[in-house]
């Protein structure tokens, strides 16, 4: 009896034994694997550097201008023409906005010439942007030149403009040029508005294929 007994409680005491053995395997932390960090900044790309435009144009000065008076005539109460400037030089240049012209009567009076918003001779209309044109040897731009050629009432209109001076846009040179106009068998006249201010008017810079020619 006492065998038996001794052997009953022995092999409880395996049994419970077996019950406490775990696996054999890594114990588990009960969090996901760990994935690499991410960079707090993001990596760095290649980027070219902005590549140097090419060198600007130089505005025209007078020394590489031909300045001359084309394309006269007479039309709608305005007598008038088209001042060319064309580069003589052998190097571009580049030309915008309105040129400086001084009208001077045999006399010697001087009248500055306002700057046009459009003309009737012509028929220009100031544009929005005005053209930024880049001349290469060779060629030429234009603007408008006019007058009144009319009295305003009963008045006469004084002695005409026999020469102008002209300087192009931004230019601080000057040419003097004759201001008769063969189209309309006269010299540029000097006709005031009714007010009595002149009526003498250059245009901007522009291309002829942008005037009636």
């Amino acid at each position: 009896m006492r065998f038996l007994a001794a052997t009953m409680v022995a092999s409880a005491l395996l049994i419970a034994a077996c019950g406490d053995v775990t696996s054999s395997g890594p114990a588990s932390t009960g969090s996901t694997p760990s994935s690499p960090a991410a960079s707090s900044t993001p990596p760095a790309t290649s980027t070219p550097a902005p590549s140097s435009s090419p060198a600007g144009t130089d505005a025209c000065t007078t020394t590489q201008l031909q300045v001359r008076l084309t394309h006269t005539g007479a039309l709608g109460g305005q007598a008038g023409g088209y001042l060319s400037f064309t580069n003589d030089s052998t190097t571009a240049c580049q030309i915008e906005g309105w040129p400086a012209v001084i009208a001077l009567t045999a006399a010697g009076k001087a009248t500055t010439l306002k700057h046009a918003q459009s003309t009737m001779y012509g028929a220009w209309h100031v544009p929005a942007p005005l053209p930024v044109m880049k001349l290469q040897p060779g060629d030429s731009a234009y603007a408008v030149v006019a007058a009144d050629d009319q009295p305003a009432g009963a008045a006469s209109c004084p002695a005409p403009y026999v020469r102008l001076r002209v300087s192009p846009p931004g230019g601080s040179g000057s040419v003097v040029i004759s201001a008769w106009l063969p189209g309309a068998g006269t010299d540029l006249p000097a006709c005031a508005a009714v007010n009595g201010s002149p009526t003498g008017e250059i245009s901007a810079v522009t291309p002829l294929s942008s005037l009636p020619h």
